[in-house]
This record gives structure tokens, C-alpha cells and sequence, in this order.
């Protein structure tokens, strides 16, 4: 063989061998990125799984700690400084975005969804029986505060400056409680007229004493029963639906039939994370309703506010 084939068979031959040699390391290298890359997928697969679970966790836990403080309450009123806390623990986690967050990736699960209508219910439960002994303490030590409380009553500054509630303004309150901080507010803030309504004949009774000790028992009446059965709005400027009302739906169509054109209706809800504290809420309203919802003024607020204005029916 002439020397230069075989020069040139020599070379292709080093060629071939790097070609090898850089195909080889190019497999190497893809395969260590795979390996990185699905290290880094499980990792991130864990990392999520572990907020599943600490999610499922701080429900169960709080759902337990709010059931059980409620129990004990019942047997040592000293309890119920206790539960207040911790329902004050509970507004503070809702508004925590890491559990926003941790909520946004998995409240879509029925076992997430289980234990948070579980922890509405026992918190609703909790917050009404707070709400009555925090009444009959008022008559003893004054008037309590606690970040739920002063919380709300920031809200409800917020509002009625926003709704152009004022002295010359007649409120209704719908599921006004035991200790009626919306009403207390706005009456003795504003100067305006409230009627607070609720079912619980027990509620209503305390919320007068709460409003006898607040000096604003002329301002504020109270009455028990439902809203089907209340005949007089024509005086009604201002609704407020307590986010602790559950079928806001219903009530609205009651409304839309007796209020009058104008008067305004603030629904008071929670969706996400919020609604394991309050009652959720669809804003697909039917009739001849003007609607827009209000952003919170902060970022602690408590629930969501959507305002709806009874519209004029225009006759063609």
C-alpha cells in the first residue's frame, strides 16, 4: 500500500475515533442532564407533595384545636379567651400566602375540600358562640377587642365611606350575630338607623344588651325571624349580607322584590382560602342588578365584598 493511502486511512481512521470519542461524551453528558433533570422533577414533585400534605395537616389540626377549645369552652368560660385567639390565628393563616398558594395548587381535591367545609362549619359554630359570651362579658367588663373584631370594624370603616352610608342613611343588617360590630360601627360612626336581623332568637337578645351598653339603643332595633318574612323596605337605603349567611343566594332573590330602585346590597363572602372561615359565594346574579366588586382596602381583610345596586326595570 503506497504510504500516502495509507496516511490518509490513518487519518480518517483518528477522525472516526473522535467522532466516537465526542458521540460518547455527548451521551454521557445528555444522560447526566437527564438523571439532573429528573432529580430535580422528583425533587420538585416531593417538594410539592409535602405542601399537600401541610395543607391537609394545618386544616385537620386547626379544625381539631377550634372543635375542641369550643367543647371545653362550654365547660370553663375561661376557655373561650382561648378560642378567640385561635379564631384570630385562623384570620391570620387565610391571609398567609404560602397557604394561598399551597391552597391554589390543591383545594380542587375532594379530601381538601372535606376538611375545609368540616373547618368552616366548626368555625362559623365557634365564631357564634364567641360572639355571645364576648355579649354577656360586655355587660360585665365592657366591650372586647381582638384582631377579628377590630379587623371587622376596619372593614366596615372602609365600607361605609365607600357606600356613601351617612346619618340620613337606614341600614339592614342580615345575620347581624350576637355582637353586632357592623351595626355598632356604622351607627355610631355615621349617625345612621340599623335593624339587624337574624334567626337566632338567642343572638338578638344579646346584641341588645351589647347595643343598651354602647348607648345606641335608639339607633339600632333588633328583630328575630327570616327575611321572607319582613314587609317594610321602602325606608331601606343600605343591605348588608353577613358572610356567615349561607344561602346569600336566596336572600337576594327576596330582596330584588323588596327593595326598592337604589338601594344597595353588600354581600359580604369568601372564596378561596377564605371561604374556610366564611361562606362562599357565586356572583352570577340574575335580574336587574348593578354590580361591581370592592377590592379590599388591605391585605388583612377577613372576606370579599361584591355591591349590588337594585336597577330601575325600563318598560319599552
Amino acid at each position: 500500500m503506497p504510504a500516502s493511502q495509507k496516511g490518509l486511512l490513518n487519518h480518517l481512521y483518528e477522525r472516526k475515533q473522535k467522532l466516537i470519542y465526542i458521540v460518547k461524551r455527548l451521551a454521557y453528558t445528555l444522560e447526566c442532564k437527564s438523571k439532573s433533570f429528573r432529580f430535580i422533577k422528583l425533587k420538585s414533585e416531593v417538594t410539592t407533595l409535602k405542601e399537600k400534605y401541610e395543607l391537609l395537616c394545618s386544616l385537620k389540626v386547626i379544625e381539631v384545636e377550634i372543635a375542641e377549645l369550643a367543647r371545653y369552652a362550654k365547660e370553663f368560660d375561661g376557655c373561650y379567651d382561648l378560642l378567640k385567639s385561635k379564631l384570630d390565628d385562623l384570620c391570620a393563616f387565610i391571609n398567609r400566602k404560602e397557604n394561598i398558594v399551597k391552597w391554589d395548587q390543591w383545594s380542587g381535591l375532594e379530601e381538601v375540600q372535606e376538611l375545609s367545609q368540616q373547618l368552616r362549619e366548626t368555625s362559623v359554630n365557634a365564631l357564634c358562640d364567641v360572639e355571645k359570651y364576648q355579649s354577656i362579658r360586655a355587660q360585665q367588663v365592657g366591650l372586647p377587642v381582638g384582631q377579628y373584631v377590630s379587623s371587622l370594624a376596619q372593614s366596615v370603616r372602609d365600607e361605609y365611606d365607600n357606600f356613601g352610608i351617612h346619618s340620613e342613611s337606614n341600614v339592614l343588617f342580615i345575620g347581624s350575630g350576637a355582637f353586632p360590630t357592623t351595626a355598632l360601627t356604622i351607627a355610631k360612626e355615621t349617625g345612621a338607623d340599623v335593624i339587624c336581623l337574624d334567626i337566632d332568637q338567642v343572638a338578638i337578645e344579646l346584641s341588645r344588651v351589647v347595643a343598651r351598653k354602647s348607648g345606641l339603643e335608639n339607633q339600632i332595633t333588633f328583630l328575630h325571624g327570616d327575611i321572607k318574612a319582613q314587609h317594610d323596605f321602602q325606608t331601606i337605603t343600605h343591605v348588608f349580607i353577613a358572610s356567615l349567611v349561607k344561602d346569600k343566594h336566596e336572600v337576594i332573590e327576596v330582596l330584588k322584590e323588596k327593595v326598592w330602585d337604589g338601594t344597595k346590597v353588600i354581600v359580604r363572602f369568601g372564596n378561596g382560602l377564605k371561604s374556610i372561615f366564611n361562606y362562599p359565594f357565586n356572583d352570577m346574579i340574575t335580574g336587574n342588578w348593578l354590580q361591581h366588586a370592592v377590592p379590599p382596602e388591605n391585605s388583612d381583610s377577613i372576606y370579599e365584598t361584591l355591591v349590588l345596586e337594585k336597577e330601575s326595570k325600563v318598560l319599552i
